[in-house]
């Protein structure tokens, strides 16, 4: 037998699948959400603050022109090894980070975070980090919204039975179910931009936010303390909050959780719906499903949901974190504390990364979306006739009867034909009342046998799904 690798033989920074990995480091998301959220790409714009950083001090004559050149020059020269090597005996990242960069920078190392306090860099970096998050979700989340737009279009007018309390109910239209998931994620789009356009940054500000730090500094230079800051986040295009402690207020993030909960909230309920669809008890719906895939290593016939359940898995997840971001923000003591940077590592990156898979998926589902007429036309046949009953009671109590009196009649019509097709013989509903005396004298048989087509009780159900339609459509036109 071959030994497996020792964990001691391996180096801090080596990932293999004989040690954890997280299911997001390879499993769960996009390749471009992976990047943003990678430690290459966090040190890099760490690297890039302190760059804008040292841009704007030279022009207060504290850096020198050579001293710029020579940090930008290194600006992309990452070496993790060497700053984990650092860290061992720093215990502190950032500072092993600038260690490694003024090693690079012959010339400029000296003046690397010169007046900054840790989280000038880190949570400027983050909130760039999560903007350009919320860009990608964005960007995905117009793509799943254009694909809900088309299957609602499509399915406009074709009647189906709704459900209320997980029971038959009347008639709505395929289209118009699928409206009620696309006014969701409008709703969801709607606001995630929203919440991208605020974010800002803590800015420059110094150890407790008060930009101590830099007024000394700038003693005597042509340049304010607030200038500076403004020359800074100008360059990294990044606004402000006005006031600050040590960090932006980890309430900015509690938002950005709640809305992406909110969307995972919509993705939940489109999935979960899905699967009760796709229950052969219904049979109107169902994901794709491959020619090689395999439902079950038991039981070769079956055809899990197994995409619309992760989508519900990973919602589930999503919603959690949200709670946790409101700990960070309400327990963030006074100025700052620390204990919410441990945390801070796995929720930011899950929280996107779980989003953007299950918008991924969800976007797949929609798209590939198979619906069974058979199994629609079915249903309409066995329940679609109890919900024409309302129908049928409105053009009675037109006639002149009793609308008290009629619901009685038809109630007992209805649960003597519930019990027959329960028994699994055809449904007599339509023949019990076409042939009801009391009826007949109200409304010829024709026209309750019209009346009888619940095909035909779907109400403003196709227009209102269009029209949502274009709704979705134009929204995501205008703000693409």
């Amino acid at each position: 037998m071959t030994a497996s690798p020792s964990i001691e033989n391996t180096t801090e920074n080596t990932f293999g699948h004989a040690r954890f990995l997280s299911p997001f480091t390879w499993r769960y998301g996009s390749e471009a959400m992976r990047h943003i959220w990678s430690e290459h790409y966090k040190r890099q714009t760490w690297r890039r603050l302190w760059v804008a950083l040292a841009t704007a001090q030279s022009a207060a004559g504290l850096v020198s022109a050579e001293q710029v050149a020579d940090l930008a020059a290194h600006q992309h020269d990452i070496d993790i090894d060497a700053a984990l090597a650092y860290e061992r005996d720093l215990q502190h990242d950032l500072m092993a980070e600038v260690k490694v960069y003024a090693e690079q920078c012959p010339i400029g190392g000296g003046v690397i975070h010169l007046g900054a306090t840790s989280m000038d860099i880190e949570d400027n970096a983050d909130a760039l980090r999560l903007r350009e998050s919320l860009a990608l979700l964005l960007e995905s989340l117009r793509g799943l919204l254009n694909a809900a737009a088309d299957q609602i279009s499509r399915w406009a007018d074709t009647p189906c039975v709704a459900f209320t309390h997980i029971q038959p109910a009347e008639p709505t239209t395929i289209g118009y179910r699928l409206a009620l998931y696309g006014q969701d994620l409008l709703a969801d789009y709607v606001e995630l931009q929203r919440v991208h356009d605020l974010i800002r940054g803590k800015g420059i500000k110094g150890a407790v936010g008060t930009s101590a730090s830099y007024v000394q500094l700038l003693e005597g230079s042509p340049l304010t303390a607030p200038q500076l800051e403004a020359q800074v986040m100008g360059s990294i295009g990044l606004n402000a909050y006005p006031v600050a402690g040590q960090t932006y207020p980890r309430k900015q993030e509690w938002q950005i959780a709640a809305a992406l909960s909110g969307l995972a909230s919509s993705l939940h309920k489109f999935a979960f719906d899905l699967r009760l669809l796709q229950s052969p008890a219904v049979g109107e719906w169902a994901e794709p499903f491959g020619r090689q895939q395999v439902g079950s290593s038991a039981m070769p016939f079956k055809r899990n949901p197994i995409n619309a359940e992760k989508i519900d898995s990973l919602a589930r997840l999503v919603g959690s974190i949200s709670h946790v971001a409101w700990d960070n923000a309400s327990l963030s003591l006074l100025e700052r504390t620390l204990d919410d940077s441990a945390n801070r590592r796995e929720l930011l990156p899950v929280l996107f990364l779980a989003t953007d898979e299950m918008i991924t998926v969800s976007t797949r589902l929609m798209r590939g979306l198979r619906i069974d007429e058979r199994a629609v036309a079915r249903n309409m046949e066995r329940f679609g006739t109890f919900a024409a009953i309302e129908r049928l009671l409105m053009e009675l109590v037109k006639a002149g009867a009793s609308r008290q009196t009629m619901h009685e009649t038809l109630r007992e019509h209805s649960l003597h034909a519930w019990e027959v097709v329960a028994a699994g013989q055809p449904n007599p509903l339509i023949d019990d009342v076409c042939a009801d005396p009391t009826l007949l004298a109200l409304l010829p048989a024709d026209q309750i046998r019209a009346l009888m087509d619940a095909s035909r009780y779907v109400g403003l159900a196709p227009q209102a799904a269009q029209s949502m339609a274009d709704d979705i459509r134009a929204a995501v036109s205008h703000s693409a």
